[in-house]
């Protein structure tokens, strides 16, 4: 872990408590035979929790035995639809989420710390905007640790009420080899995700220079200020007060000096303009606003060198952390909006990830200096671009990742990674796709597609089994007694989540006027729904496409020629592998198989009310154009090892920030109290990691196929 020095005291006071954790979570090994004593449960629990109610996610350090399974999948586990639209979320991040925790800020002396959310002076705000305040108050108000501690207690319920991957159609394994058990640690660590860019190439953080540019200030503007001015100008910046400038006295007057206070104002505070002005015989540095509060979201173009690309391209590594809040980290300290970054994918937070992201008009330099204050982030491999990042453009992302304590012979692991490497595994979406509580996603996504929007509203607000934050509890038992959506919503301390969202919709637009009120619910969140019907139907298929016709391509089968669907004959079979053959998420733009698996499609969706022909919906953004995926996938780069280790605690591989710092790679005995399997693979976009390690293990990844598995161990 990247390690800022004044973290450092705050990080040994922590040890004895971080130990005691360990030694509750140390592992979520579920092994029928010996259970492990009650009192390590609950630390595991959480880690379990947090990872399996993620919606599209790339994987979760997590300890598991064979039949226990919590990751993270690939960052691009949705459809090509949910792509289409890149929206870094804006709102002001809680303390722990700005990447600093528990309130150890760097010296202000040496770094801009993160503006606080702009409330003052913008005169008049409308209710809504007020509503907005005080949900970012009370969300920044909430103590994360009490929410784990929630969930760790009521982990077990929810176990009971989850899904199986038999209720979302995941039933087929490809391969023949016998399955064993093995231990995804709860380390992060032992998950690290590199991103492939479009170029086919792996990204990787080994190079933290700076380009040199004549065009870049010195490294004084960091320090020429002090954390007086710094104030006074993130005041001015952010419209915060009443003054309309800020004037800062030359102590020692040079044109140097002056020169420097010029640059740092202007790269440290965008928005602002700088001039010089004589007062009584001494010299001032007077700021202001140049272009009003539209500025700060827009980087002054006539700073810029024509002869630069407009967009700084950088590696960014981070810790445990997913790719908004880093953007966010990165927007707060930069001081300037979180929409001038772009990138390929995002990367969810229980892992280390490596990732390609680009931002407008934000040179290197600056960049660089924020290696020097950020905990779990490292940011390297400058260049200056022409153009920005979009989403989609990645090739895929390699995986490096440590199964521990495995049980399987040496001839067992080889005999799955051969399979997994030369046959792959079914393409299926997975577990964390149809969330985790008694009311899966998919039913959502049917009744919007169904129009049934009273019953939209109720799945989505009615109370439901299985464990749930007591505030989200206590708001479901209120809407149920009293259809009262402000009275509901009073009972959320946290409103953006998407109870409070629908909730507040309720309260603007009525209950006679639903659809508007779902519509207050950000796009994406809304298309997360039909999207994972759309994956519940493709999973029933695939599941019986293979099961009809096995692991072979037969006429009537879906291929691509680029990016058009085209039929097998009964000529061509020869010339396709199973590697080609895709099936169709349902929609209005594309075509179905032509054999019986194409009249199971018309059968599940007459079942749910729907009609195939027809998949267009009252409201655009909820009509399905549809899409293809392969049925199986065959990982690229398949390379693995068994290592033997005794401390459970050791990494057993590098990472990039590893050899940077030039840490010799671990050590390994030919003998160990433990053996652990080492893989590596990459996968293109769109496919979940959970289902590759499922079809190496021969497991069942579901949350509820874990509790029926080990109640004895959770009593």
């Amino acid at each position: 872990m990247l390690i800022c020095p004044c973290h450092r005291l705050l990080q040994v006071t922590l040890a004895a408590a971080a130990l005691l954790r360990q030694k509750r979570s140390a592992g979520l090994v579920f092994s029928r035979p010996s259970p492990r004593p009650r009192s390590q449960a609950p630390g595991s629990l959480k880690c379990f929790l947090g990872a399996l109610k993620m919606e599209m996610t790339e994987m979760t350090g997590m300890s598991l035995k064979r039949g226990c399974l919590a990751m993270e999948d690939d960052d691009s586990a949705a459809p090509a639809e949910e792509t289409k639209k890149q929206k870094v979320s804006e709102c002001c991040l809680t303390k722990r989420q700005d990447g600093l925790q528990n309130d150890c800020l760097p010296n202000r002396e040496n770094v801009p710390g993160p503006p606080e959310p702009v409330s003052a002076k913008r005169g008049k705000m409308t209710s809504d905007d007020q509503l907005e305040e005080e949900e970012e108050e009370e969300e920044d108000g909430l103590s994360e640790e009490g929410e784990e501690e929630e969930e760790a207690e009521s982990f077990a319920d929810m176990m009971k009420h989850g899904l199986t991957e038999l209720d979302v159609g995941i039933t087929k394994f490809v391969s023949s080899h016998q399955g064993f058990s093995g231990i995804l640690k709860e380390r992060y660590s032992d998950f690290v995700v590199h991103e492939i860019g479009k170029d086919g190439q792996i990204s990787h953080l080994d190079d933290l220079s700076v380009p040199v540019d004549e065009e870049d200030p010195s490294e004084d503007v960091f320090t020429v200020l002090t954390a007086e001015e710094k104030q006074q100008l993130e005041e001015l910046q952010l419209f915060k007060n009443k003054e309309t400038s800020v004037a800062i006295e030359v102590i020692e007057d040079t044109k140097e000096k002056r020169t420097i206070i010029h640059q740092a104002i202007k790269s440290l505070f965008p928005g602002l303009e700088t001039k010089t002005e004589d007062r009584e015989g001494r010299k001032y540095i007077v700021a202001y606003h140049a272009a009003g509060k539209k500025a700060l979201a827009n980087p002054r173009k006539h700073s810029w060198p024509k002869s630069r690309g407009s967009y700084c391209h950088f590696v960014l590594y981070k810790e445990n952390k997913d790719t908004m809040d880093a953007i966010n980290v990165l927007s707060k300290y930069l001081r300037v909006k979180p929409n001038i970054f772009s990138y390929m994918g995002t990367k969810d937070k229980r892992a280390i990830t490596v990732q390609e992201i680009a931002v407008l008009k934000i040179t290197a330099q600056r960049l660089a200096h924020l290696n020097k204050c950020l905990m779990n982030f490292k940011l390297g491999n400058f260049s200056y671009q022409k153009n920005p990042l979009k989403l989609g453009e990645l090739q895929g992302n390699h995986f490096t990742v440590v199964l521990r304590n495995i049980t399987g012979t040496d001839d067992q692991v080889q005999q799955a990674m051969n399979s997994l490497k030369e046959i792959g595994f079914i393409n299926y979406y997975g577990m964390q796709r149809f969330g985790t509580t008694a009311v899966p996603t998919y039913q959502v996504g049917r009744a919007i597609l169904q129009n049934s929007w009273t019953e939209v509203m109720d799945l989505i607000l009615k109370p439901r089994s299985g464990a749930e934050k007591g505030y989200l509890v206590k708001c479901r038992e209120e809407w149920a007694k009293t259809k009262d959506p402000a009275a509901a919503l009073r009972k959320l301390p946290v409103k953006r989540c998407v109870e409070g969202q629908l909730l507040r919709g309720l309260s603007k637009y009525g209950m006679k006027n639903i659809v508007s009120a779902f519509g207050i619910i950000p796009r994406n969140n809304r298309l997360m729904y039909i999207h994972s019907y759309q994956s519940y139907v493709w999973n029933n298929m695939v599941s019986k496409r293979i099961e009809d016709y096995g692991l072979k391509p037969v006429p009537g089968d879906l291929v691509l020629k680029g990016a058009t669907a085209t039929y097998i004959e009964e000529e061509d079979v020869d010339n396709y592998s199973i590697h080609d053959v895709v099936m169709p998420l349902p929609g209005f733009d594309v075509i179905y198989p032509k054999h019986k698996i194409s009249e199971a499609y018309r059968e599940m969706l007459t079942a749910d009310n729907l009609d195939i022909d027809n998949m267009r919906h009252k409201i655009r953004d909820y009509s399905l154009s549809g899409a293809y995926r392969k049925i199986i996938i065959r990982p690229q780069n398949v390379s693995w090892e068994v290592v033997a280790y005794d401390d459970p605690k050791i990494p057993l591989f590098n990472t990039d920030v590893d050899n940077l710092e030039g840490k010799p790679p671990p050590v390994f005995a030919s003998e160990g109290k433990y053996r652990a399997l080492k893989m590596d693979f990459s996968l293109p976009p769109s496919t979940y990691a959970t289902m590759a390690i499922r079809e190496v293990l021969k497991m069942d990844t579901s949350i509820k196929n874990q509790t029926q598995m080990n109640t004895t161990w959770l009593r």
